[in-house]
């Protein structure tokens, strides 16, 4: 046999050592039996949940998995995951351990196999925690909101180390310094007195201001309609906030499938930052049909059309017809159809402009009406939470109803403010929402001038971490000025349906006057809910729905009240809880029996 030198059998050693490892891996797909996972050693009741919540190996279990290799490659990476968390609470001396059937998981051989795993336990002392002794960030930009942990005695988390930094870099980048680096993370932990002493060291760079804007893309879009969206404001400071509304006003047009705003590598020499824009068209042109059956309401029938760059500027063309009421129990069949234009960018970058007409014929229980309309609303956009529109609006219809044969031609002049401060407008849990409206009006016909206002306040609270939120709606409109006669039936308020009081049909509480029935002069609707988030995506809620109806302005007249109450399910998805809601009337004669609500989004 020839002999072999030392290199020789370092080479043959690890040859044979790929091919026992390939031979390992290809067997490591044999069955294995479900493992027992304890665990043990001395941390905090909230420490343990912590890291059970992040383990790998408890997800493992949870999920069932046989997988030998599958089952000592989450081991392995145990340590990392427990020691990551220990650290994120400022413990910087712990010892983590991670036994596969009483061995060291990080000393296994990788060549040796393992056909079964019985018991694993993760071992974790969390040792003693560490506060700050040096903790700096420099230099900082004026104004810089370090959090308040970041300090000298404070608990030596690395969260926080993340949080001071990052704040850090945003204040410089607000202040106009587009190129602002982190140069230098010192970190040093001292065991004998569990303190831990951080320097994060920054580079501002230049003071920078926006340069031009280029567009990388071909769009349907018009160059000079982007760039009017877009309205990046070239020559004045830098600001990521003006790139970040840029981004939403074009988003909000409809028009872009995806938006992406990069800043340039480097700046230009006379301190400018050029900016490029590239954008994905959003399919121009949609057709959709959509069917909805109620057993009291029958059946109704809708389409519409859309093309969102109609005239080549992002101006957004909607054609809807419906045909509703088909097969009703009460009442006829009602048509529709309507068409808006929004155009984008008018005025100035954060506005839009819409005209809209419509055609429609209500046959309700109450009242038979024709009526054209004609609206043209102007919208400002000052921020995320707050808007603002006016317009003027016209209406021409032909009312039969208890009141007779009648002609109304109303002008008005509407306006509404939004303040929306919920952190989620499909699934809030916190925070708070105001609408208000209000539309001066006059008629050249049967009506009489007045005021229509309305008003819409929701509040969502959820303390603690115990999946409960609880959520209130108040709802509220009056007519200043004219009769019950003297006001088109369809602008006179309604309670009754997934919008006011579940449980009672849709807009069945109204008022008696002198004989005749219609709706009111003013309303009142109120909603609580309690919503339970019993797992990750799924939630049980009850709630309870109360409205009423009068036959006055100012509430001090008769009217109707009526109440319904019910249970719901929701499945929490990316676009929104898918909404269930199942209800029944509680008090009031407008209704009877179970009624089913189906949607997208909490229903307020």
């Amino acid at each position: 046999m020839a002999d072999m030198k030392t290199g020789d059998l370092s080479s043959l050693a690890r040859a044979l050592s790929g091919i026992v490892l390939t031979g390992f891996l290809a067997c490591a797909s044999l069955p294995a039996s479900a493992f027992e996972l304890i665990w043990t050693g001395d941390v905090s009741d909230d420490m343990q949940k912590a890291l059970k919540n992040a383990s790998l190996l408890e997800a493992a279990q949870r999920d069932e998995v046989t997988d030998v290799q599958e089952i000592i490659a989450n081991a392995q990476a145990e340590y990392r995951r427990m020691v990551s968390v220990l650290y994120a609470q400022g413990f910087f001396g712990p010892k983590v351990h991670v036994y596969i059937d009483g061995r060291e998981a990080a000393t296994l051989p990788p060549f040796q196999r393992i056909n079964t795993i019985s018991k694993i336990q993760v071992d974790v002392t969390s040792g003693d925690a560490f506060t700050f002794g040096r903790a700096e960030v420099t230099p900082l930009a004026p104004e810089t909101a370090i959090p308040e942990g970041f300090a000298r005695g404070e608990p030596a988390r690395t969260s926080v180390i993340t949080s001071a930094t990052t704040e850090a870099y945003k204040a410089w980048r607000s202040a106009g310094h587009a190129k602002v680096q982190v140069t230098s993370q010192d970190l040093v932990a001292n065991h004998k007195d569990d303190t831990l002493d951080v320097k994060i060291g920054m580079n501002p760079g230049p003071l920078l201001r926006f340069g031009d804007l280029t567009i990388s893309t071909e769009s349907y879009v018009r160059e000079g309609r982007l760039r009017e969206i877009m309205d990046l404001p070239s020559g004045e400071q830098f600001d990521p906030e003006e790139l970040e509304r840029g981004r939403k006003r074009l988003h909000r047009t409809g028009a872009f499938r995806s938006v992406t705003i990069a800043e340039a590598k480097t700046a230009n020499p006379d301190d400018t930052l050029d900016i490029d824009l590239t954008v994905s068209d959003e399919k121009r042109r949609r057709l959709a049909f959509e069917a909805e059956l109620e057993s009291r309401d029958g059946l109704s029938l809708s389409t519409y059309w859309i093309h969102r760059n109609v005239f080549g500027g992002a101006e957004r063309l909607r054609i809807e017809g419906e045909v509703a009421g088909i097969g009703a129990q009460t009442g006829g069949i009602d048509y529709s159809l309507s068409a808006e234009l929004i155009r984008p960018a008018t005025f100035n970058s954060d506005s839009e402009v819409a005209f809209r007409l419509e055609a429609s014929q209500v046959d309700d229980p109450l009242y038979f009406l024709n009526q054209i309309e004609g609206a043209l609303t102007f919208t400002r956009v000052y921020s995320d939470e707050f808007q603002f529109s006016a317009g003027i609006l016209f209406q021409r219809s032909n009312v039969k109803d208890d009141f007779g044969d009648r002609q109304f031609a109303t002008v008005g002049l509407p306006a509404s403010v939004t303040w929306d401060q919920r952190n989620h407008p499909l699934d809030a849990t916190k925070g708070y929402y105001l609408k208000g409206s209000v539309m001066p009006f006059t008629d050249f016909k049967s009506g009489e001038p007045g005021t229509y206002l309305q008003g819409d306040v929701r509040g969502f609270v959820t303390p603690g971490d115990f999946g409960l939120t609880f959520a209130g709606r108040f709802q509220f409109g009056s007519i200043i000025g004219p009769s019950l006669a003297e006001t088109p039936p369809d602008m006179l308020f309604y309670t009754g349906g997934g919008g006011t009081v579940r449980g009672q049909p849709y807009q069945s509480n109204n008022v008696t006057n002198g004989g005749i029935t219609s709706g009111g002069l003013s309303y009142a609707a109120i909603s609580g809910e309690i919503r339970y988030k019993f797992r990750p995506a799924m939630s049980a809620v009850l709630f309870y729905d109360v409205g009423f109806v009068g036959d006055t302005s100012d509430f001090q007249g008769s009217g109707n009240t009526h109440s319904g109450a019910g249970i719901g399910f929701r499945y929490h998805t990316d676009f929104g809880p898918i909404r269930v809601d199942l209800a029944t009337p509680v008090s009031g004669s407008t209704g009877d029996g179970l009624q089913l609500y189906i949607g997208i989004g909490q229903a307020f």
